[in-house]
């Protein structure tokens, strides 16, 4: 029991320490593309307000990223009906799937099914790189290649909160306090 209490320590202490070694850095220059091929830069072309941004870089990483879609379109993208007009977010939302390696070949494949299986009011939220990995490994702390990354950047562009892993609420909760500071 005691093992256990410790072995779940060292991770909560490697998953704190990681996170926290990137709060602070400016976002690393990554062009990706949306599904009809615009070029977007980041963060240069998002800069000016804040920016949530959920970056996967393997299949199943890919599969926990799909898990933040649809609470990240209700509470950042929907714009607020009735009562609540006005009382919405202005924030730039990206997912990123990475493509690199060997992988940076189906990039195509990969818009193409995006185009015909997501929803499309969710396809502007959608931006596709494909490149060299080692510059974000190093650069963002991807420790793990099995679960997708999120950035909250401040208006320059600078990394003010990070997570990972599948959806939670206790997530979104502290992404939306980061956001309302």
């Amino acid at each position: 029991m005691i093992k256990r209490f410790f072995t779940v320590l060292s991770f909560v202490a490697l998953f704190l320490k990681t996170q926290a070694q990137v709060i602070g850095k400016p976002f690393p220059d990554m062009v990706a593309e949306t599904v009809d091929d615009r070029k977007v830069n980041l963060p240069q072309d998002i800069k000016g307000k804040y920016t949530l941004l959920g970056l996967a870089y393997s299949k199943k990483s890919e599969d926990d990223l799909n898990t933040w879609f649809s609470p990240i379109y209700s509470k950042f993208i929907q714009k607020p009906t009735g009562m609540m007009v006005g009382l919405g977010y202005d924030v730039n939302i990206y997912f990123v799937p990475m493509f690199t390696g060997i992988n940076a070949a189906a990039t195509g494949t990969a818009k193409r099914k995006a185009l015909k299986n997501t929803d499309p009011k969710l396809l502007p939220y959608i931006l596709f790189y494909k490149g060299e990995l080692k510059k974000y490994k190093d650069a963002l702390d991807f420790e793990r290649k099995d679960i997708p990354y999120f950035f909250v950047l401040d208006a320059d562009g600078k990394i003010v909160f990070a997570t990972d892993g599948a959806y939670s609420d206790d997530k979104m909760e502290s992404i939306e306090s980061v956001i309302d500071n």
